[in-house]
């Protein structure tokens, strides 16, 4: 990565007409975010940073136009490494092999490589067959930890363990692994998310990626010897294992299925509940008609969605927008600005369960969208659907504005606090 202490070339003016710079992870800012992202857009939609060292990328043309154009590389585990405190190094060498093996974290052909592996397996149609169960697993977590009437954290009781719950049975593993299986992926996340600072804590989500990973080679082990009804079996049923992709390729994969699937559908969930219970009037369309809940965790995507942005790094000098970015330079790109870009989406500030459109990148676009977008949706659905039907007095009950992770990528609360 460049570390830049110059001007890059063609750099947008210095800020005035009223915008003044802040920082991504200011309390404030990380709260309320949109406010803020709506006038850097304004100001510039191709950004140069010098607070972050960083193009920060917020409109929704030239965000497009990185997200299709190759010389925008995702690799970006060296600079991950580069964040690692020295005292912790000795536990990183093995982590970061992993991560690498992650398609998130590769460019074509090696992302197109890796992905095929679990192509059939992720599209809509196959995860349909799991509609069932999560619906049932859905009305018997909601039934033992959300009565009516009671209070309780959403977050907690539901948009946390249901996907971890559907995600387990989906990989294959064993309701007694749960808890280990679940913490690893937590300091994992701590890792790649840029949580851990102190060396203790890198030690610890290093550590726990390389568990995750051990515990999965054996349970690939494990399915080849008695293959079951989960995604490690029927990918291994596939033939590609030891021919297109390795088995090591395989189970670092299976990491960031792990990590990936859990998160993002908790926040989506979290964050489309809140964002109807926070609009009465859009929360009554939903309830008068119920069919329009897909619609509503759409509008959740792309109005609050659980991602905020993604990194990447220019492999190659090349122009944006009149901007001239060079190879190294690394780059933000703010889906949660370019999902609320006046010259895309109409009245974007406004949330909109009768808007209709899925065109939002709340998943992302493009050979990076997410692999696990459809389950995830499935989820998310059929919870709010509970909700909608079941739970006719569900509200806030928290005196004080939602308190939210501080994340420069991940937009996720706290807690939720509500009256079922």
């Amino acid at each position: 990565m460049t570390t830049h202490t110059r001007t890059p070339a063609a750099a947008p003016p210095v800020p005035g007409g009223g915008f003044t710079e802040r920082y991504l992870l200011d309390p404030a800012v990380n709260a309320h975010p949109y406010g803020y992202l709506n006038a850097l857009r304004d100001h510039d939609p191709v950004y140069w940073s010098a607070m972050h060292r960083a193009w920060l990328v917020t409109g929704h043309a030239p965000l497009m136009h990185c997200l299709r154009d190759p010389a925008v590389s995702a690799e970006r585990v060296g600079p991950l490494m580069d964040a690692v405190p020295e005292g912790a190094r000795e536990d990183a060498e093995r982590a970061f092999a992993i991560l690498s093996r992650w398609m998130v974290f590769n460019d074509p052909p090696q992302h197109r490589r890796l992905r095929q592996v679990f192509q059939e397996q992720f599209a809509a149609r196959a995860i349909g067959r799991y509609r069932t169960f999560v619906e049932r697993a859905t009305r018997a977590v909601l039934a033992r930890r959300a009565a009516p009437g009671s209070t309780g954290d959403l977050l907690a009781d539901v948009a946390r363990p249901l996907p971890a719950l559907v995600f387990a049975r989906w990989l294959g593993v064993p309701q007694a692994h749960g808890p280990s299986f679940w913490y690893w992926n937590a300091r994992v996340g701590d890792l790649v998310l840029g949580a851990a600072q102190e060396e203790r804590e890198y030690r610890t989500s290093l550590r726990s990626l390389v568990s995750l990973d051990d515990y999965l080679a054996g349970l690939v082990r494990e399915r080849r010897a008695d293959p079951q009804d989960d995604l490690v079996s029927q990918v291994l049923a596939g033939g590609r294992i030891g021919d297109t992709v390795s088995e090591e390729e395989f189970v670092g994969m299976l990491t960031q299925m792990a990590f990936a699937g859990g998160e993002t559908t908790s926040n989506l969930i979290a964050n489309t509940v809140l964002a109807l219970l926070e609009h009465p009037e859009e929360l009554a369309a939903v309830r008068q008609d119920p069919s329009r809940v897909p619609m509503a965790v759409e509008e959740g995507l792309r109005w609050d969605g659980p991602s905020k942005m993604s990194i990447r790094t220019a492999a190659r000098d090349f122009d944006l927008d009149g901007r001239g970015v060079r190879a190294g330079d690394r780059m933000f790109l703010v889906t949660a600005a370019a999902n609320r870009d006046p010259e895309r989406f109409a009245d974007p500030d406004r949330f909109s369960v009768l808007r209709g459109s899925a065109s939002h990148l709340g998943f992302g676009f493009g050979a990076h969208f997410c692999i696990g977008a459809a389950l995830a949706r499935l989820i998310a659905v059929a919870v709010v659907d509970v909700l909608v039907r079941d739970y006719p007095g569900l509200a806030l009950t928290a005196d004080r504005p939602p308190a939210w992770q501080p994340s420069l990528l991940n937009r996720a609360l706290t807690a939720l606090p509500v009256r079922y």
